[in-house]
Parts: C-alpha cells; sequence; structure tokens
C-alpha cells in the first residue's frame, strides 16, 4: 500500500472517531488548543508549511511560477470584502441574481442559523440537499424524509456552525461568514441521479479549462480536464479521468456566464450544472483545493501557472513594501 494511501486511511479513521459523540467531546478541546495555536501563526508560514507537507517542494511566494503556487500566493496576499460575500453560500444568491439572473439559482427551500430547525416538518416533501453556507463539508441528501435521522442530523450541523474553516487553511473569505443552514432543491438527472459538475477555472477573466467530476455518485468517480472546445486535456488534478462527456449543449452559455463572473476576479473557478438542457449555478470559489492539489503532470501544473498572470499584483506588493 503507498504512502499516500496509508495517510488517506489513517485521517479516515480519525475523521470516523471525531465524528461519534465520544470522540467529538474527547477530541473537541484539544481542537480548540490547536486552533488557538494556529491563529498565532502567521498566514505565510503556515501555508508555506502546509503547501510543502501537500506538494512535496516548498512554496515560493516571491516568484511563484506554478498554478498552485499562484493560487497560494492569492489566497495569502489578495483578499477583498466581495470575497466572504461570493464564498458564502447563501449571500453569493443576491450576487448570481445581480449579475447573470435568478433564473440560473437553484432553488432555495429553506434557510435558518438554527440547528434545531432542522425537523421534518420543516421541511418541503421534495427531494433537497441540507448543507452549510460557510464550509465545504458537503451535504445531507433528503429523497425520503423517513429515512433520515433526524436527531444526528441536527447534531451534525450544530457541529458545523461552530467550525471556521479559515484557521486551517487561512482562505480569508471564510473567516467572517455568518454560519447558515440553506435547505436547496436536490437537482438529478432523468435516471436520477446528481448531475455532473462543470467546473470553469477562469483566470484574468477568462475560462482556461473545464474540470469535471464524472459520475460523482459511484466509486469509479473520475475528474476530466476539457479545453474551451471540448477536447480532453492530458491533465490529471488529483483524480484519474472518468468516462469521456459528450459536448454539452449549453458549452457556450457557460462560458458566457463564467466569464461575466470572473471579469473582476484574478482567479476564480465558477460551477455549473446542466439539467435536462437548462443551467444551474454551483458556487464560486477562489482557490481550488486550497491550492494543494497535485497534478499527476508537473508540466501541467507549470503550463497552467504560466497562463495565469498576477505578476502585477506582485509588483505593486513589492512597489509598496
Amino acid at each position: 500500500m503507498s504512502t499516500d494511501l496509508r495517510k488517506k486511511g489513517f485521517r479516515k479513521k480519525v475523521s470516523d472517531i471525531y465524528k461519534s459523540d465520544l470522540g467529538y467531546y474527547a477530541v473537541r478541546p484539544v481542537y480548540k488548543v490547536y486552533e488557538f495555536i494556529l491563529k498565532m501563526i502567521p498566514s505565510d508560514v503556515l501555508v508555506k508549511n502546509s503547501f510543502k507537507k501537500h506538494m512535496g517542494y516548498s512554496l515560493d511566494l516571491k516568484n511563484p511560477k506554478t498554478l498552485n503556487e499562484k493560487i497560494n500566493w492569492l489566497k495569502v496576499y489578495n483578499r477583498k470584502d466581495i470575497h466572504t460575500i461570493i464564498a458564502d453560500k447563501y449571500k453569493v444568491r443576491e450576487y448570481i441574481k445581480e449579475k447573470i439572473g435568478e433564473e440560473y439559482l437553484i432553488p432555495l427551500l429553506f434557510h435558518t442559523k438554527n440547528p434545531e430547525d432542522i425537523r421534518p416538518e420543516n421541511l418541503p416533501d421534495v427531494d433537497h440537499i441540507i448543507k452549510c453556507n460557510h464550509d465545504s463539508s458537503g451535504g445531507v441528501v433528503v429523497k425520503d424524509k423517513s429515512t433520515i435521522d433526524w436527531k444526528k442530523t441536527r447534531k451534525r450541523f450544530k457541529r458545523l456552525l461552530k467550525q471556521n474553516h479559515y484557521y486551517a487553511t487561512r482562505e480569508w473569505q471564510y473567516k467572517n461568514i455568518e454560519p447558515r443552514i440553506v435547505v436547496e432543491k436536490l437537482l438529478t438527472t432523468e435516471d436520477g441521479n446528481l448531475p455532473d459538475d462543470y467546473k470553469i477555472h477562469c483566470f484574468n477573466g477568462k475560462v482556461q479549462f473545464f474540470g469535471v467530476d464524472v459520475d460523482r455518485h459511484l466509486p469509479t468517480r473520475g475528474r476530466n480536464l476539457y479545453d474551451t472546445n471540448w477536447n480532453l486535456l492530458p491533465c490529471n488534478w488529483g483524480r484519474p479521468n472518468g468516462r469521456d462527456l459528450p459536448r454539452p449543449k449549453n458549452l457556450e452559455e457557460m462560458i458566457a456566464l463564467a466569464e461575466k463572473l470572473a471579469k473582476d476576479f484574478i482567479y476564480l473557478r465558477v460551477d455549473f450544472y446542466s439539467v435536462k438542457g437548462k443551467t444551474y449555478f454551483g458556487e464560486l470559489t477562489l482557490h481550488q483545493s486550497s491550492g494543494f492539489r497535485k497534478f499527476w503532470q508537473q508540466e501541467c501544473d507549470e503550463k497552467f501557472g504560466q497562463k495565469l498572470n498576477i505578476e502585477h499584483l506582485i509588483n505593486s506588493r513589492l512597489t509598496k513594501s
């Protein structure tokens, strides 16, 4: 077994222990001490250490070259109030409404700051997903309310609402989000599965490539990278390729919408779903995998890094210092 697989197995065991009641209350005090220590560490120091651990080489914040290095430079030094709004899965809805139109939003069915409100009588009878607005923990899919352990679900969200994603990753946009639980209609394909997730990577306001998580509901989940003409790229970013996907009929629409949303950002990942011929907005991401996801081919990280222009920001920062 590879070292990476052993590490993943160990992390899963720790995660499973932490999710249990006994594990949570035993580990929580230790985690709070750990979080306190994290707060004392300067962002550039913490990010450099995390980068070396995940990527295997040192992060050069003075002269970043690869895409992952530049994402981390932006994470440490490029912070604006608008970043907090677009990272908030609740507040971003108003932003999307203003920028491209309400018709692209997944219907919002319920929202609350109180996990005790997450009860079957408060939620709709249509298929839906329950998630937080301030993190990347995924969500609880509800297709049949009678199959859900609601007490356990409320406990899960009570814990999630206490977490702050910023301190471990230094993704500043998460620091000041007011935690909330949101319930959205569950999008499904004609066969009842979750739709493909089109992650559109925009550099300096222009679409550079698509990342598509293929068959997200299956153990054989893959990730394909496509250029704007829907040619499969010889690059793997964290996952093997899945089955090749047909060119989406709304490709041009997704590109136009993504560039409309990305025009004010240096790097932005814009996510869309295509369901039964209609385009739905997913989320906006400022730092793909926090800048810690390896390309299997180093040349891809370097090639995409050359296309992302942040030199003017670096020079401006050097001039001010």
